[in-house]
């Protein structure tokens, strides 16, 4: 074990005062905190209380203020449009304050809230900063969001004003975001004051006066303003994230305890130094974008990828490669179905070898579950270390990963290796009492949580106690099952309701997934609990097959069947595969594993508003009813 990681492990439970306080030293206060940890109202806890600061100012005026206005802060590179553009922090911090000086002129002041519905390009990156730099509370939607999801969000953050794009690129297509805008403004109750409108030059969107106004008119009349001191546990952000109930809740971002948290995760989880290259192949609708595109790498003074593309088709399966030979990028942090995509269009790695990766010593993978062939494959590929870690929209930065900062240990693939200092990580039972190593349980992390976490849910602190605090009263509930093992690895199996019944036996769909994506011919794959009136549950797997597999997919079935038998044992009562085109996924890559399950099962399902392509489900549908399901 690393002496280094487990100096900080030990440190951050047993002096979490001292220890974030020393991290918080690194940042600029405008007024020093009364308290490290507020504790009078548990389970409600604060960070840095009484303190004052600007995250934007740490951002970008800090490093500019340091002497490195001119190292470049941001990298835009599209392939989809041709484009590479880079900002330094000087450029990058006036941009941002003739932004944030144009959202002052349209009545934007401290403590409002600003819709951000925008694609991946640099102006989405300075509205979340000039928000931050008026004290205004943003909320990033994902572009191309359906119009009554985006309306769900205006109605419970009440926007001031509406920041978007006249459209997106999604690969070779170009999709309009101000009539799904305006439809959604219509269906809201709240109504925002105006939509500040970019027009990009694939599609000009038709303007409403008064309300809506042109991004570039707007900026042309505005005079850059200086960040304003807020407090510490005042809000930066609201991110919305879809709850087990389907009604999204509103993830509360602090000011104080994120900066602080994000800028000690990049060094000691990273490996990150100023001015190296830092790339998260993500979107910032969701909090890796948030927190590894926008807000870490620039608070740590690093460079920062913006990446419009996907991981093939942009143009072919060696888009990552460009990009990191290109830019020189050291850290590449992924979800582990870009891997997926990759491995299925390109399985012997011809186009690694095209370019030289020699500035790539790092590769992260976080979003789902990352089984260990995927692993494996990547790190054979890329030979450097692939490091699978766990988080949540609701934690903003890392529970569990292999810290490159504080000296890696050695990988166990199928873990995301040990807590992050500062998680004090625990597998319950359903009684709340702790499981023995080796058991699956349901994964929770001792309260408080660290700085960076959700402090509660946005205008519902009921919610946030009901949904996280009051099943295991002390600890904040994960909703994911698995295990530690008796080096205190952990083990992320699957969601808790993932975790199925079959004829009294309870068993992980993730170690069924484990067993089918180990073989040769098998892409990517999804396992989900359907309904069967003799056992209660049964698992059925779905199947993906390498490109240029021509092998029958019955022959490929009956493997997979005796595979998952001789692994994990006939209690299984695993009998029933597909193969199938492709799986559906969320934008993020996340596979809709609930809304396969009840496609499955006949019962009724709303298709979510995340879901990359609905068409994917009636081919699901149409593939499942070849096989007698749902079952009448």
């Amino acid at each position: 074990m690393s002496n280094r990681y487990e100096y900080a492990y030990r440190r951050s439970l047993d002096q979490a005062e001292e220890f974030w306080a020393e991290a918080a030293e690194l940042l600029h206060w405008n007024r020093r905190w009364d308290r490290v940890l507020d504790d009078s109202r548990p389970p409600f806890f604060r960070w840095f209380c009484g303190g004052q600061l600007n995250t934007c100012y740490n951002a970008l005026d800090r490093h500019v203020e340091e002497g490195r206005g001119g190292q470049t802060a941001l990298i835009y590179d599209s392939p989809v449009t041709g484009i590479v553009q880079t900002f330094s922090y000087l450029q990058l911090r006036d941009e941002v304050a003739f932004l944030a000086g144009g959202l002052r002129a349209s009545g934007v002041e401290r403590g409002d809230r600003v819709i951000i519905y925008m694609p991946m390009i640099p102006q989405a990156v300075m509205a979340m900063l000039a928000c931050a730099r008026l004290g205004a509370i943003h909320s990033v939607v994902f572009g191309g969001f359906a119009p009554r999801e985006l309306a769900t969000r205006i109605n419970d953050a009440q926007p001031k004003l509406i920041l978007s794009a006249s459209c997106g690129i999604e690969g070779k297509k170009v999709v309009e975001y101000k009539p799904l805008l305006d439809e959604a403004i219509e269906q809201a109750r709240h109504q925002p004051q105006h939509c500040i409108i970019m027009q990009r030059p694939q599609c000009q969107a038709r303007l409403q006066t008064p309300r809506d106004l042109d991004w570039a008119t707007m900026l042309q009349a505005a005079q850059p303003v200086d960040s304003v001191a807020v407090q510490a546990t005042d809000p930066l952000y609201i991110l919305y994230t879809s709850g087990t109930t389907g009604i999204p809740k509103g993830v509360v971002r602090d000011h104080g305890g994120h900066a602080v948290a994000l800028n000690w995760s990049m060094r000691q989880i990273y490996d990150m130094l100023p001015g190296e290259v830092y790339w998260a192949a993500s979107d910032i609708g969701w909090v890796v974008g948030h927190s590894y595109i926008v807000y870490a790498p620039l608070l740590a003074g690093c460079t920062t990828l913006l990446y419009e593309g996907k991981p093939v088709g942009t143009p072919d399966p060696g888009a990552f490669w460009r990009v990191i030979a290109q830019h020189q990028v050291k850290t590449l942090f992924t979800a582990p179905t870009a891997f997926r995509a990759i491995k299925r269009e390109d399985p012997q790695g011809e186009y690694i070898r095209k370019y030289n990766l020699h500035s790539l010593k790092y590769l992260f993978l976080a979003g789902e579950r990352c089984d260990p062939d995927t692993l494996l494959w990547a790190g054979k590929m890329l030979k450097v270390p692939v490091i699978d870690h766990w988080w949540q929209t609701e934690t903003g930065w890392a529970i569990a990963a292999n810290c490159a900062g504080l000296g890696l240990l050695p990988i166990k693939p199928g873990s995301p290796t040990r807590a992050v200092p500062g998680y004090n990580v625990q597998v319950l039972d359903d009684t709340g009492r702790e499981k023995t190593r080796g058991q699956i349980g349901e994964i929770t992390i001792k309260l408080p949580l660290p700085p960076g976490c959700l402090p509660t849910l946005w205008n519902n602190e009921q919610g946030y106690y009901d949904s996280y605090l009051a099943e295991y009263p002390g600890y904040y509930r994960t909703s994911d099952a698995g295990y530690q093992d008796e080096d205190g690895y952990l083990y992320i199996m699957s969601r808790v309701d993932d975790i199925i019944n079959v004829a009294g036996h309870r068993l992980s769909t993730g170690g069924m997934e484990e067993v089918l994506s180990a073989h040769k011919d098998v892409a990517e794959c999804a396992v989900v609990g359907v309904a069967d009136q003799l056992k209660g549950k049964i698992p059925f797997g779905f199947v993906v097959l390498k490109t240029g597999v021509t092998r029958a997919a019955e022959d490929i079935c009956r493997e997979l069947v005796q595979a998952v038998r001789e692994k994990i044992g006939p209690v299984a009562a695993f009998k029933n595969v597909l193969v199938v085109q492709r799986l559906p996924k969320t934008r993020s890559g996340k596979i809709l594993r609930g809304t396969i399950k009840k496609i499955a099962d006949g019962t009724e399902y709303r298709t979510p508003a995340t879901i990359d392509d609905p068409v994917i489900l009636d081919e699901i549908s149409s593939a499942l009813a070849t096989e007698g399901y749902p079952k009448k």
